[in-house]
């Protein structure tokens, strides 16, 4: 609480006029602000679920924002990918996404990792932020990153999204009662994997997952409400219509069981 009191005695005039819709929440105030604006979070993915969640992190002002991501902008991205413009086609995504966030907020450090998630980056990543969001594309990807998030007791914001369908959850093992991604979504499970180049994806679906995803990561790092950590929720896009399924720890889960115990 000092930390954060200092950090929020410390802002000056053109931050506190940056952040004043959020300081003026009640839940949020100026101790919400001074957790975000101290607070570094890691993003999986620049794609169409990362851009939402990395601009509005930015516009949000959290102190340290960590870009992972091995693809480059293509021309079918900018259909969704809303952080990437026709002129950044060919870079690499975390560097075009860097750009849209300064261009935003030039007050936060923004670091970024033109790579492919492996289990060493992320073991060394993961622990040194305090939020995680998965916004990747694949399977085992959000596997590893699970992994790594149980290993070092961190919370998770993971979603997806598909045709007209997004899904979204907070894993936080740091509750003894949540359960990790593999509870819901076990690493040896038989099952076919889709991707955007082949159904397709409606643009302001991966909008209103990576919106929701940034909303849940703002929370766990302001320390305000309860987060989705137990909940799984589930977007229709046809119908604009949101469904919440309760979701438990399995007792045997071969990620977060031993340590649970």
């Amino acid at each position: 609480h000092t930390k954060w009191a200092s950090l929020g005695a410390s802002m000056n005039d053109h931050q506190l006029l940056r952040y004043s819709r959020h300081i003026l929440l009640e839940e949020f105030g100026i101790d919400g602000q001074a957790r975000v604006s101290a607070g570094r979070v890691l993003v999986i993915g620049a794609g169409g679920l990362g851009s939402p969640v990395a601009l509005y992190l930015a516009a949000a002002g959290v102190g340290h924002i960590v870009l992972v991501d091995d693809d480059e902008v293509d021309l079918t991205n900018l259909q969704r990918q809303v952080a990437h413009t026709h002129a950044r086609v060919g870079l690499p995504k975390v560097e075009s996404a860097a750009q849209a966030m300064r261009d935003i907020n030039s007050d936060i450090a923004i670091e970024t990792h033109a790579l492919r998630a492996d289990e060493a980056l992320l073991s060394r990543l993961v622990a040194e932020a305090d939020v995680v969001v998965d916004c990747c594309d694949n399977f085992a990807t959000r596997q590893a990153v699970n992994r790594a998030c149980v290993a070092h007791a961190k919370p998770l914001v993971a979603g997806a999204a598909i045709r007209f369908d997004g899904q979204l959850s907070v894993y936080d093992t740091r509750d003894a009662a949540s359960p990790c991604y593999a509870c819901l979504f076990p690493p040896d499970a038989s099952f076919e994997e889709t991707r955007c180049a082949v159904l397709g994806v409606f643009g302001p679906v991966v909008g209103t997952i990576g919106t929701l995803q940034a909303s849940e990561a703002l929370k766990l790092l302001a320390g305000i409400g309860p987060s989705l950590a137990g909940k799984l929720l589930m977007f229709d896009g046809r119908s604009t219509s949101f469904d919440t399924l309760r979701v438990a720890r399995d007792p045997h889960c071969s990620v977060c069981a031993q340590r649970a115990a």
